[in-house]
């Protein structure tokens, strides 16, 4: 791995975005199976003790399923992704800035829906979550380096920056800043759960599509309000 490249070291301390899927609105789990409450709350305890204990789980529910920091550092949840192959570990991301959040997912989702559901004419509707989570540590800064290695934000191939990961993750690097790949931003790759912490509750977004009528993505923080349009076919 050329030194030059991971070079530079920080003492991060700072509070990145995590954009993940959610719901605006809370739903029964249950609702359309059981016959009256009294099955709803049976079903509901028995879904509660099948979950990983938490002494204050009101409070800790959203997060004992690892959906806001560890979610994707357990096995069963790797995803091929910038930096990782899936093979041997997961990454965490955040952004610095909560539109480059939009724009990554936004990247991911439009992918999705177009291999899901190439020929819909109709409205398609994402409801996202917005945390910030706290994370201080030692992590590789590749900020600026996209213009010495443009393959950091290759829009194509993850070969160079998943081999990047796998050499990192070897060295048990915390993690790296870098360049958003989809517009002028910076993002944060997690190695390990070690360095975050402390998740709060920002906002939730809307993303709406019509696939058949062009390549806009509209976002919604207001019900019913544009906040971004993004072009897809500008992050591709």
């Amino acid at each position: 791995m050329n030194r030059d490249l991971i070079s530079t070291l920080i003492d991060y301390d700072g509070s990145p975005y995590r954009n993940i899927k959610a719901v605006r609105e809370s739903r029964s789990l249950f609702d359309d199976l059981a016959e009256d409450e009294a099955d709803i709350s049976a079903a509901s305890l028995a879904d509660a003790l099948g979950k990983p204990y938490s002494p204050a789980p009101l409070l800790t529910r959203p997060f004992d399923y690892g959906i806001v920091i560890t979610y994707p550092f357990l096995e069963k949840n790797r995803q091929q992704t910038r930096f990782s192959d899936d093979t041997l570990f997961g990454v965490w991301y955040g952004s610095e800035e909560i539109e480059t959040t939009v724009y990554e997912t936004v990247f991911h989702w439009r992918n999705f829906l177009l291999d899901a559901f190439p020929s819909e004419n109709r409205v398609i509707r994402g409801d996202r979550r917005i945390f910030k989570v706290q994370c201080r540590g030692i992590v590789i800064d590749l900020r600026g380096k996209e213009q010495t290695w443009p393959a950091l934000v290759d829009r194509y191939s993850y070969k160079f920056t998943q081999d990047l990961g796998h050499y990192l993750q070897d060295q048990n690097q915390n993690g790296l800043l870098v360049a958003s790949a989809r517009c002028r931003g910076i993002n944060l790759a997690a190695f390990t759960p070690r360095i975050l912490s402390g998740p709060m509750d920002i906002c939730s977004l809307t993303y709406l599509t019509n696939l058949s009528q062009g390549p806009e993505v509209m976002v919604e923080k207001e019900p019913g309000k544009t906040w971004i349009t993004i072009d897809g076919n500008m992050l591709v």
